[in-house]
Formats: C-alpha cells, sequence, structure tokens
C-alpha cells in the first residue's frame, strides 16, 4: 500500500519516541560516541528492498551505499567521480567494517535495463552504469534476469578484489565478503556458497 505523505511524518514521529527521547536515547549515544559499525552493505535503490528493515537494524549497525543494481565498479583512481567506491573507502578503511554483504535481488529494473537494451538506451545515466556488470557473453541467452542478478554479484566481487585495500583485508582474513540474493516474493535472503558454487537459504 502506498504510503501518504501524512503517514511519513507520522513514521517520523514514531521515530522520534523510539530513538531519541530520554538521556539514554540511541541517537544520543551516537551522537557522543560516533558510528561504530562492524557490518558494511552494499545494495540497490529499489524500494522493495530495504537493508535496515529486512534485518531489523538499529541506527547505527549498518554503513549502508545503495545504487542502480547494486554494482561494486572496478577499481579506478582517476579524476572522474566514483561515489560507491568512495563509499567502499570510507567503510573498509576508515569505519574497518569486518563484513561486506553484496545485496542483490529478483526483479532488478537495473538488471532488466542490461537485458533489454533497446529500453536503456533512452537514458542518460543508466545503460552506462549497468553495463558496468561483466558476465559471459553466451550467458545473456541461456538464463532468466534472476539468475543474471546473481551473475552480476559475482561480477561486483571480482571488482571489489580490484581494490588493493579491500584485496590486501580479504587476505589477512580481516574483513568477509558476502554475497546475498533478497527474493522478493518469498521475503527471504539466499547466501552463496562458495563451496557448493550455488545460492542457498540463510541459516538464521
Amino acid at each position: 500500500m502506498e504510503k501518504t505523505f501524512k503517514e511519513i511524518l507520522k513514521g517520523y514521529r514514531l521515530f522520534r519516541e523510539k530513538y531519541t527521547m530520554g538521556d539514554n536515547s540511541i541517537m544520543q549515544h551516537l551522537s557522543v560516541h560516533g558510528q561504530k559499525p562492524q557490518i558494511m552493505l552494499v545494495a540497490c535503490c529499489d524500494s522493495r528492498v530495504d537493508p535496515a528493515l529486512i534485518l531489523q537494524c538499529d541506527p547505527g549497525d549498518l554503513f549502508i551505499t545503495r545504487n542502480v543494481a547494486n554494482i561494486i565498479p572496478p577499481y579506478e583512481k582517476d579524476a572522474a567521480l566514483h561515489g560507491t567506491s568512495a563509499a567502499l573507502e570510507f567503510g573498509i578503511c576508515f569505519l574497518s567494517v569486518k563484513h561486506l554483504i553484496l545485496l542483490g535481488h529478483s526483479q532488478c529494473a537495473g538488471i532488466d535495463a542490461l537485458l533489454n537494451r533497446q529500453n536503456a538506451l533512452k537514458t542518460d545515466f543508466i545503460k552506462k552504469w549497468v553495463s558496468l556488470i561483466k558476465v559471459p557473453d553466451n550467458a545473456i541467452n541461456d538464463i532468466d534476469q534472476d539468475e543474471y542478478a546473481k551473475l552480476g554479484l559475482t561480477s561486483s566481487y571480482k571488482n571489489c578484489l580490484t581494490f588493493p585495500w579491500i584485496e590486501k583485508k580479504v587476505l589477512e582474513k580481516t574483513l568477509i565478503i558476502h554475497r546475498w540474493f533478497f527474493d522478493i516474493k518469498k521475503g527471504q535472503i539466499f547466501t552463496y556458497s562458495d563451496l557448493y558454487d550455488v545460492y542457498q537459504a540463510l541459516d538464521v
């Protein structure tokens, strides 16, 4: 059901009541002590895939960056502007998170734009952005959109390792990279298993 603007304001009031009231409020604690999240999460902009809601986290628990199709670009140290890369640098190098979660999802419009390139031709930015996903050329004819999204996670995972400070922490075992796929219809997360090379339901 679509929320009205008044309902959004009601939500803000409930947030204030839960997180800001009293001397021991979460927001006051975070203001005094700063943020110290152990987990960074790269997610899609899709309104149906809210990481903090799915994982029921409080403010300060997750360091999150979101973009179309939850893409990690390759490491490029040049004069261009790199928003996602800047967020990675802040989370990995300055906050020293211990876990990096790449969260893909079903029915991704970004993946659809990649597969249906004619629709993306009219866009100013989306076509070029989603073209960062590199998978085998023959895969486009052999798998469905959701499976392609999982290949996109693999592409992003490989791009993560092109960042020298990410690769260093992974090799030192001070950073673990997770590949998660959220099925919108089921409301369920599937996680990639290196051992079996397959996505399995997240064990909780």
